[in-house]
């Protein structure tokens, strides 16, 4: 295989790991969701605390943002941009998430997202993952409104 068909594999290979990824948010499915992390992933997440890692907290928090949806959740990732080495790589994209929360209030939101992986043992593993909002300056808010 050359550097070339090797780097379009893995790229394929990261493309349908975060296809699995979508799928399994919509369906609520904790385990699914989590599928492609690796054990001792970090996270930046939009929502407290400000960082978290391992798989158990990762579980905890999926189960936590699963659970404050009334039906089923719309997720979709937009410019997925992956770039891969020999055993890392790098991917950002702009994601949705819209639904109806528990409260009854409606939810549609964008955020940015940036996520690395390693491969290990020929599999591509999220090894850190960083989302974000923008913040209006003069209040401090979260701009949650925005869209591309």
């Amino acid at each position: 295989m050359t550097a070339t068909n090797g780097k379009s594999a893995d790229e394929a290979q990261i493309r349908e790991l975060f296809d699995d990824w979508v799928k399994a948010i919509r369906s609520k499915d904790v385990k699914g969701s989590q599928a492609s992390y690796a054990p001792d992933v970090l996270l930046f997440d939009l929502v407290n605390p400000l960082q978290y890692s391992g798989l158990e907290a990762l579980g905890k928090r999926l189960e936590e943002w699963f659970a404050s949806f009334q039906g089923p959740i719309g997720y979709e990732i937009f410019e997925l941009s992956v770039n891969t080495g020999d055993d890392a790589a790098f991917c950002h994209s702009l994601n949705r998430v819209n639904g109806i929360k528990t409260d009854g209030a409606p939810i549609d939101m964008w955020w940015r997202s940036t996520v690395c992986l390693h491969k290990r043992d020929g599999q591509w593993m999220v090894t850190h993952e960083h989302s974000s909002v923008p913040f209006e300056l003069h209040n401090g808010k979260a701009a949650l409104d925005l869209k591309p």
